[in-house]
């Protein structure tokens, strides 16, 4: 048994992630400040004796008592509604909030995971996205909030590592989806599936002919929990993602299939927050394949039908 910090412990992801280490017998602290996480994501583990969780603001510092094991850096807002309203927010947690964690590790001599992003690849100019690509990232624009704090966190994780011998991992994450996902958290496998299950037609900015690989987000629970076990030492940051990518239109197509809608789609201009969009993403999983041993298992329209079933129960209970 190990104790874990799960930073971001409410959030989509990181409740997932405190759940997969309760089943497998680990303690879990997790800190969240429920600005983007929901206490609703974890209520269901607040029994769970070895579970607690801390309503904290990680850009201050992390007092944790007792040993810890590993510290998990899963805290960040991550929709391009939140690039719009919280960019210096993201830029604090991506720079003093990781900061603070990796200080909590040294302390506990722990090991030290960050979830990164594939958005520090920026709009790549190489395809599919390999690790060792350094990117293609525009440092002021609208994303840049995001795409920067991920690039920050990741240079300030390989600092420790190099000056302190701190013991990390860094998982770049591609677009991953599923339950517990907010129905208007502006991401676009929520955005599609709320307007299909509402009847309203389906908005495909720029054309739709942009592509994104999705993940569900068991196989990406999986991937970060191999990559955060791996004992050996490894060459740097693992793509975790789904290599089958996608255009938005068939994502919406696909969409429209599953839920049964009578919506169409309609073609929209780029909003502010979404210039910059990259036009193609895809993850070359071969380090992840040969170092841990991992590849995503559910394909995407089944996915799709488990997402839609809980958003469907949280948009009917809204209208209630």
């Amino acid at each position: 048994m190990a104790r874990v910090v799960v930073a971001g412990g409410a959030g989509f992801i990181g409740s997932f992630v405190c759940e997969r280490l309760l089943e497998r017998g680990d303690e879990v602290v997790a800190i969240d400040n429920l600005v983007t996480g929901r206490r609703a994501n974890v209520v269901a583990l607040d029994p769970h004796p070895a579970f607690d969780l801390v309503e904290h603001d990680i850009c201050q510092p992390v007092l944790i008592d007792g040993p810890v094991d590993l510290v998990m850096d899963l805290a960040s807002p991550a929709s391009p509604d939140d690039f719009v309203r919280m960019p210096i927010e993201i830029l604090a947690v991506g720079s003093a909030g990781t900061g603070n964690l990796l200080a909590l590790a040294r302390a506990k001599e722990a090991r030290f995971l960050l979830a990164s992003s594939s958005e520090v690849y920026g709009d790549p100019a190489v395809h599919p996205q390999v690790e060792s690509y350094w990117g293609n990232v525009d440092p002021i624009g609208p994303r840049s909030c995001y795409d920067e704090a991920k690039r920050f966190s990741e240079a300030l994780v390989a600092a420790h590592a190099r000056v302190h011998g701190l013991d990390v991992r860094v998982a770049r994450i591609f677009n991953t989806y599923g339950p517990r996902m907010r129905h208007d958290d502006g991401r676009v496998v929520t955005s599609f599936l709320s307007q299909a299950l509402q009847g309203r037609p389906l908005t495909l900015f720029g054309g739709g002919s942009q592509t994104r690989s999705f993940c569900y987000v068991e196989d990406e629970v999986s991937g970060l929990l191999a990559l955060a076990d791996h004992d050996a030492a490894l060459p740097g940051p693992v793509n975790l993602g789904n290599p089958h990518e996608v255009t938005m239109r068939e994502l919406a197509e696909e969409v429209i299939t599953v839920t049964g809608s009578s919506s169409t789609m309609v073609e929209v201009p780029l909003p502010d927050g979404r210039h910059g969009d990259p036009i193609r993403r895809k993850p070359d999983i071969t380090r992840a394949r040969s170092l841990l041993g991992w590849e995503p298992k559910v394909p995407l329209r089944q996915g799709l039908e488990w997402t839609a079933r809980t958003l469907r129960d949280e948009l009917g209970a809204r209208s209630r």
